[in-house]
């Protein structure tokens, strides 16, 4: 085929600069927005055609590159958000992909249904949810979202369509879930909710003056608790390293809450718009910018550690459901207060009896390579049955860090330091947040069997290797041989 050959060239009108939710990395991709499976099947054939690669991207809420498909096509599936079905009496929802964790709980909460697990944000899809198998603040007792998937429907690459659950394909099943988008494109999702009696959770607020108390805190309130999660102020040193606030939260047993069919709407839920009825939240990473730096975040930090030790220690309050699960929703746009660079997001999985280790010494390294963490999320996990999982028996540590032009050398160099101590120390790491990994750091932490059970089915299911993303690139491929 010659250059100009219709079949060598995409409509440039489809050309879109997407990034990744972190603003530090880009493609230019030729964008398709289907409305059903025809849709992607056109799609599908005028890549092929043209001898491009395609790529799933839902909301884009992955930090990295993992729903980018840099001079290849993308299949943007939020247009296809259709509630197909939904049962109130045993709270199984059936879903189009590009269905949001916000829509899905906004057309369920008042039936007395809540997702059972949720990111700390609800503007993901489920299409991507199932492809990063994400997990929420009670992974540690109810797993990730693939453990409450019962079935869904994946189009082949040869047009073939397939219904996999635990009963059906399932060998397919635990390799989609979790999968990063690179074996097929899911078209329904059938999924099992929480019941829930309140539209409130009972929330206790702890202080942890080092990790070695963070520690001992998580591990006795891991069975009283439904949700847990600290945060850590990552530029505390010495003995104050790891100093941390957690917030444990329980639902409420039916018959606790006197007015349910109040708290259970869909307007008592919402985040509110404005700061103490005043300043408009839209324009808060406006006012955080000037301090989303060192300095200002170091002086934040301690602040809201010592009122959080002094004023809120063992204190209680009832908070909604989505106020207490999408912390990352309060203040919109907030990522724009790290431009002009961006951010990105470490997270390691690492086992319980290596954690303690691994995170001081993640820590201990960042500082001393003057790239501080600006915000440290810490939580448990349990193992799960899926192939490409992520998780461990132990803790995962979330760190976001800044972006410069002056310190993505220094970014480098770090984030492979830490690829080396997770790895020597069992740990696993997450495609949803990645913008550094190497090849043979994954294949060390995903281990030999896996993968070759993964390139078995991509070579079963994609004999062509039509579906590929950035990240599928620069990491798996390398690694798959």
């Amino acid at each position: 085929m010659t250059a100009n050959s219709p079949c060598d060239v995409l409509p440039v009108d489809r050309l879109e600069r997407l990034e990744g939710w972190g603003m530090s990395t880009f493609g230019i991709s030729h964008v398709y927005r289907p409305v059903d499976a025809d849709g992607i099947g056109i799609a599908l054939d005028d890549a092929r055609r043209c001898g491009r690669s395609v790529a799933m991207r839902g909301a884009g809420r992955s930090y990295g590159d993992a729903a980018l498909n840099s001079e290849g096509v993308v299949l943007d599936l939020t247009r296809m958000r259709r509630i197909l079905d939904w049962n109130p009496q045993t709270g199984r929802i059936s879903v189009e992909p590009g269905v949001t964790i916000q829509n899905l709980w906004q057309y369920t909460i008042e039936d007395g249904w809540w997702p059972a697990v949720v990111p700390g944000t609800m503007f993901p899809t489920l299409g991507g949810c199932l492809g990063m198998n994400i997990h929420g603040k009670n992974n540690f007792k109810v797993g990730p979202i693939g453990d409450h998937v019962i079935d869904f429907d994946l189009l082949l690459m040869n047009g073939e369509r397939r219904t996999c659950s635990r009963e059906s394909n399932p060998e397919l099943f635990h390799a989609v879930i979790g999968g990063f988008g690179m074996l097929g494109v899911v078209t329904r999702i059938t999924l099992q909710l929480k019941r829930v009696y309140s539209g409130l959770l009972d929330v206790t607020a702890y202080s942890a003056k080092n990790f070695d108390a963070l520690f001992e805190l998580f591990e006795a309130r891991l069975p009283h608790s439904d949700y847990l999660v600290g945060w850590v102020d990552c530029f505390a040193k010495g003995a104050d390293l790891g100093r941390s606030i957690i917030h444990e939260a329980n639902y409420l047993h039916e018959g606790e809450d006197t007015r349910p069919h109040q708290t259970l709407r869909v307007e008592n839920q919402e985040l509110p718009d404005t700061i103490l009825g005043l300043v408009p939240k839209s324009i808060m990473w406006r006012l955080m910018q000037p301090a989303t730096n060192n300095a200002g975040v170091k002086f934040v930090n301690t602040g809201k550690y010592v009122s959080g030790d002094v004023m809120s220690n063992g204190a209680k309050h009832e908070q909604s459901h989505a106020g207490f699960a999408f912390l990352l929703d309060y203040v919109p746009n907030w990522k724009f207060a790290y431009k002009p660079g961006g951010l990105i997001q470490y997270q390691s999985f690492i086992p319980a009896d290596r954690a303690k280790h691994v995170f001081t010494s993640q820590i201990e390294l960042s500082q001393r390579y003057g790239v501080v963490p600006y915000l440290g999320v810490f939580k448990r996990h349990r193992p799960d049955a899926f192939l490409m999982t992520h998780a461990v028996d132990g803790y995962s540590f979330a760190l976001d860090f800044k972006v410069t032009e002056a310190n993505r050398g220094k970014l480098l160099s770090l984030t492979a330091e830490m690829d080396r101590l997770v790895v020597e120390n069992g740990g696993r790491f997450y495609f949803a947040k990645d913008s550094t990994l190497n090849p043979a750091s994954w294949a060390a932490a995903m281990g030999k069997e896996r993968i070759s059970q993964f390139a078995a089915l991509k070579r079963e299911l994609d004999p062509e290797t039509l579906l590929q993303t950035n990240i599928y690139r620069r990491v798996v491929a390398p690694a798959l041989g």
